[in-house]
């Protein structure tokens, strides 16, 4: 009987980090791409149906103040990785181009050099992730660099299936007519399938396989990025000719797809009876195409510093911790999820490194609300938007060659925007928070 006693506690403790039981959640991370703050039902939609995703709100939270990193998708994705400002990286200010194209000066140069992407080193996930004993997978889009160097295994993934540029067609999954970037793990791959659902597939896949540990899944989707082609839409004339054509209702189905396959996806969790133990998080990577996304009365949209181009959804859900049917007017932003991310797991992180603050353990400690100060710089050609949020000021800054406009807005009393409060002395205070910056982040290659 004794021995029986012991064998089955050390079963309890095999592998558990410091010889404790692990009961560590599991971390599900699912990133829309250029989804506007108004594009689900409990945001406002007022024609795209999502009930999956309004019922993970009502089982969670959902933030009212939440952050892209950046206007585009790379700077977004490249802060979340690091857990940093991605202006340190250098060259992923701008989504990256078609083919390995760098976008503005920094980025022009870096590809020359065959140097445009994400290098490992700078990543904390998943390699503290995976050093703190979590299966790591991506699945979906990376476009942190064409180069092999930068593929998502040199990061340290253990399983990575998607496309490595910026967008694809949905079917034949090429960002051009000869330009194949699907890949999984290092090696390129033709399937046959709706992007989307394929995502979802290999996302179900992974949890099946990885009951018995803890596991961190960044699901990637490429929707609702243009093109635009619904599920139906296979037999639909797509090229690089009306690549970006808008299309509202196709829009809206894409919409309504991303929820129901996060419910195939939940219902997994579910039936691997996964869910009272994961943590389950919705985001987009940046504000939505102006064309068809619906800002809910933001000014702005993909590409711009207004409320607009940056200001996204969040909703997380985790059972028992995090009080169902909870609104959350805190601000916070991408790297925000970095430091929950790690924290949740354990994880190591040198001092300094990480620039975002635990909002999970601010949702769970239910401690009140506070004011912050965060940055957004974004560069494409002779462009460049800036932005600095201070409290509820908020200044804004555009220039574009010799041009420049610069903005005021009291954020409290206008979210959408509307009305600069220039001249005013309060910004030579936030220009002067913005150049201090700018000064710190400066790339160091």
């Amino acid at each position: 009987m004794h021995h029986s006693i012991l064998l089955l506690v050390s079963c309890l403790l095999l592998g558990a980090p410091n010889g404790l039981a692990d009961e560590r959640p599991n971390i599900i991370f699912i990133l829309a791409d250029d989804m506007g703050y108004g594009d689900i039902g409990c945001y406002g939609h007022p024609l795209a149906k999502t009930p999956h995703l309004d019922q993970l709100a009502k089982d969670g939270v959902r933030f009212t103040q939440h952050y892209a990193n950046g206007p585009e998708c790379s700077p977004t994705r490249t802060a979340f990785l690091t857990g940093r400002y991605q202006q340190r990286v250098g060259g992923l200010e701008c989504a990256i181009g078609t083919g390995n194209v760098g976008r503005y000066d920094d980025a022009i140069r870096l590809a020359g050099q065959r140097d445009l992407g994400l290098p490992a080193d700078r990543s904390v996930i998943p390699g503290k992730l995976q050093e703190a004993g979590y299966a790591c997978a991506l699945f979906g889009k990376w476009h942190l660099g064409y180069e092999p160097k930068f593929n998502p295994m040199q990061h340290g993934w253990d399983e990575f299936f998607g496309y490595t540029g910026g967008n694809v067609h949905y079917f034949n999954h090429r960002e051009t007519s000869d330009l194949h970037v699907l890949f999984r793990g290092r090696l390129p791959v033709h399937r046959d399938g709706y992007m989307t659902h394929l995502i979802t597939d290999d996302s179900i896949e992974f949890i099946n396989r990885h009951k018995q540990k803890p596991f961190f899944l960044y699901v990637a989707h490429e929707c609702p990025h243009f093109p635009y082609q619904g599920p139906s839409d296979k037999d639909k004339l797509v090229n690089e000719d009306n690549w970006m054509e808008p299309d509202q209702n196709t829009y809206v189905a894409m919409l309504e797809d991303l929820d129901a396959e996060l419910g195939r996806l939940l219902e997994a969790v579910d039936a691997a009876g996964l869910a009272d133990n994961t943590v389950v998080v919705f985001a987009s990577d940046n504000g939505g195409f102006g064309p068809v996304a619906h800002m809910a009365g933001l000014r702005g949209a993909k590409g711009t510093t207004f409320e607009g181009g940056i200001r996204v959804p969040l909703i997380i859900r985790w059972p028992g911790h995090i009080e169902a049917g909870t609104t959350s007017d805190q601000v916070c932003a991408t790297f925000d999820l970095t430091r929950s991310f790690l924290a949740l797991a354990g994880a190591t992180v040198a001092d300094g490194r990480l620039e975002g603050d635990d909002i999970l353990q601010h949702i769970t400690s239910g401690t009140a609300d506070y004011s912050r100060t965060m940055f957004w710089r974004g560069k494409r050609g002779k462009r460049v938007w800036s932005a600095v949020r201070h409290g509820d000021a908020k200044y804004v800054r555009q220039v574009d060659g010799e041009k420049a406009e610069e903005f005021l807005f009291d954020l409290s009393k206008d979210r959408n925007e509307q009305a600069s409060l220039l001249p005013n002395k309060d910004a030579i205070q936030l220009k002067q928070l913005l150049r201090n910056w700018e000064a710190e982040v400066r790339p160091t290659r």
